[in-house]
């Protein structure tokens, strides 16, 4: 995907709430919430999720989507669950990493998506606050075929015009050396073929004990 095609879809991102779990206060709950809203009327097939984690050790995924023909209503689905985002809860380890979920990851088609609900876990208290930041949703864009081969069409032309003749030695060059030795070759065949080698010949005459012989 070309960096164009890589721009995020413009969207609004709601600030995180704290939930209420029980008797425990929203703040030390350990599950928080982040909305992710697209444009209204604009649905988008998404390619990945992208953010910076902020002490969050697991993300799970839910998108609002629509059906295909926009007549039916909009419907909550989960993507992904419990996406594990560091290596110990406790620990710091992945606790400020960027991250991306890719398309490929979600149970389901991201598809039609209206919004994006990230319901974000973090089981220990060794964190007072945690969250996701940098949020960027990339959009699905299907391949063009005309434009691959026209790209591969363009790097072709490329390499016609400044072939890499670096390292070669010069044309001219090893066009006189290759004419110079089939003209050598030529002299060594006219010399050979010239010369008459008799069986019985020996200066010149033949020698009658070795015609006897035969």
């Amino acid at each position: 995907m070309s960096a164009e095609d890589r721009k995020p879809a413009s969207c609004s991102i709601k600030p995180p709430v704290y939930l209420h779990i029980g008797d425990v206060d929203a703040a030390h709950s350990g599950v928080c919430v982040v909305d992710v809203c697209l444009p209204f009327g604009k649905p988008v097939d998404i390619q990945e999720i992208t953010f910076k984690n902020y002490y969050t050790a697991y993300v799970t995924v839910r998108l609002l989507r629509r059906g295909p023909g926009h007549e039916a209503p909009a419907k909550w689905c989960t993507a992904l669950r419990d996406l594990p985002l560091m290596d110990n809860p406790h620990t710091e380890g992945g606790s400020q990493d960027y991250c991306s979920i890719h398309r490929a990851q979600m149970r389901v088609e991201p598809d039609h998506v209206t919004s994006v609900r990230l319901i974000l876990r973090q089981p220990s208290s060794a964190w007072l606050t945690f969250s996701l930041e940098e949020i960027q949703i990339i959009p699905h864009v299907q391949p063009n075929p005309e434009k691959e081969v026209s790209d591969w069409l363009s790097d072709l032309t490329l390499v016609d015009q400044h072939p890499d003749l670096e390292g070669l030695p010069d044309p001219q060059t090893v066009s006189s050396s290759l004419q110079q030795m089939w003209a050598l070759t030529e002299v060594m065949q006219s010399n050979q073929t010239s010369a008459s080698i008799g069986r019985y010949d020996v200066d010149g005459c033949y020698d009658i004990k070795l015609l006897s012989l035969t």
